[in-house]
């Protein structure tokens, strides 16, 4: 249920969401050699794997022309399934800790990891240096880890 979780995030729709989390259990099955415990959870890798599978998929140019074509019906539907999905990883309790964090904090994680920004997109989306945000990234990333401790 996480991995659906943390892939409806990027997604917001059902059937793309299926497709992902297929994808994401063939590349765990595939992989599963390469996963070392010393590095960390076995959960924790598998939501990598996830956020990962679902980033380079609304990365793909399959996923932008999908987006292109899609019929009015379709679009209004997901995107009121966006509103009602927004809240879906907070089952870990992370919209919880995010609360906790500055309103700085709070925005370059939720570019560079919910919605899968990288550090140059989100240097041009938030007018900034690309070294500032990549430094403001691993304060809020530290940030983050003394308040989950």
């Amino acid at each position: 249920m996480a991995l659906c979780g943390i892939i409806n995030t990027y997604t917001g729709s059902q059937e793309d969401t299926e497709d992902i989390l297929q994808a994401t259990f063939i590349k765990i099955w595939n992989n599963f050699s390469k996963y070392d415990e010393q590095k960390g959870r076995l959960f924790t890798w598998m939501l990598n794997i996830a956020r990962n599978t679902s980033i380079d998929y609304i990365r793909s140019a399959d996923y932008k022309n999908k987006i292109k074509n899609r019929t009015l019906e379709k679009a209004v539907y997901e995107t009121n399934s966006d509103l009602h999905f927004t809240e879906s990883h907070d089952h870990i309790g992370l919209n919880t800790i995010m609360k906790k964090l500055s309103e700085e904090h709070q925005q370059i994680i939720d570019l560079g990891y919910f919605k899968g920004h990288t550090h140059k997109e989100i240097a041009e989306m938030l007018d900034m240096p690309l070294g500032t945000v990549k430094t403001k990234i691993r304060q809020a990333m530290i940030a983050l880890r003394e308040l989950i401790k």
